[in-house]
């Protein structure tokens, strides 16, 4: 099989579109929200414009208001977080046939746009039995994921500017997870994470359930922490968690739980169950989870 170039992006940083070699094709990327300076119009709709004809595909499954704008374009294949709770289960076979050549793939940082990734350059086959799966178990945070996929989740989130090694896992993926050198380099990146999940552990004492929402201070720390550990060690606290930094409010609550903070927050598009703002907005953040239905 061909191997096309790999770009990395995240809903608020966009790789330049002129960077980007041929026909593309973005995968686990959500548009862009209004929150944390970010926007649909000041970064999503650019690269989209720029890119022209040239976008092949966008396969993403995060919630987002502008999805309407694209309802009649092929090459959109939008979903909602609740239709389809990770990226790779949307990669077909029919619908990688469908986008024909593709020169880049432009994906997500995580495991989610990394599975995505592997499995469209595979043609729309999963790299090992149980990807599918284990990408769902890892972005919903519902399962747990199979021992190989909790290595690969661990070891990008311990090395989380590490684009060497998403590129390494991108090819091990692609070729069928079968790479036991390379399953050891990333059983050594999971290890690493260890002592970011300790931290989150230690920052955990420190959350103060008001009203249902389990609040965390991680302005001081020790060492680098994870975040997604932390507030879903909140969660177990109470129905919404919220930590917070020197530069930003983060508040999460379970995938199910019927939550919308994008709503309640005043927000366009984006997750409704995870949400980041600047650390400035602490105060009117609380005011708004306070007033969100116990029901």
């Amino acid at each position: 099989m061909s191997f096309p170039n790999i770009a990395y992006g995240t809903p608020r940083k966009l790789p330049k579109a002129s960077s980007l070699q041929g026909r593309v094709a973005v995968l686990d990327i959500a548009f862009a929200t209004n929150a944390g300076g970010a926007s649909f119009e000041k970064t999503t709709l650019p690269f989209i414009r720029h890119l022209g004809d040239r976008l092949a595909m966008w396969i993403d499954h995060h919630d987002h208001e502008r999805h309407v704008d694209y309802a009649d374009d092929p090459r959109f294949i939008l979903a909602t977080k609740q239709e389809h709770g990770a990226c790779p289960e949307m990669v077909t076979e029919e619908r990688v046939a469908a986008a024909g050549v593709v020169d880049t793939v432009c994906c997500h940082v995580d495991f989610d746009g990394l599975c995505a990734a592997a499995k469209f350059i595979r043609g729309g086959l999963e790299p090992y039995e149980g990807a599918d799966a284990d990408a769902y178990a890892i972005d919903t945070r519902l399962g747990r994921p199979s021992p190989r996929g909790s290595i690969l989740d661990r070891a990008l989130r311990g090395r989380w500017r590490d684009d060497g090694m998403r590129g390494l896992m991108v090819r091990y993926l692609v070729d069928g997870a079968q790479d036991r050198e390379l399953l050891r380099v990333f059983e050594s990146a999971s290890d690493e994470f260890g002592a970011m999940e300790s931290e989150s552990r230690r920052l955990a004492s420190r959350y103060v359930v008001d009203d249902d929402i389990a609040v965390c201070d991680a302005r001081v720390r020790e060492h680098r922490y994870d975040k997604t550990a932390l507030l879903l060690m909140g969660q177990e606290l109470a129905r919404i968690s919220l930590v917070h930094d020197e530069s930003t409010v983060t508040v999460a609550a379970r995938f199910d739980s019927g939550v919308d903070l994008i709503a309640a927050l005043g927000l366009t598009g984006g997750m409704p169950t995870r949400v980041s703002v600047a650390a400035k907005k602490l105060p009117e953040v609380m005011i708004a989870l306070r007033a969100i239905p116990s029901d």
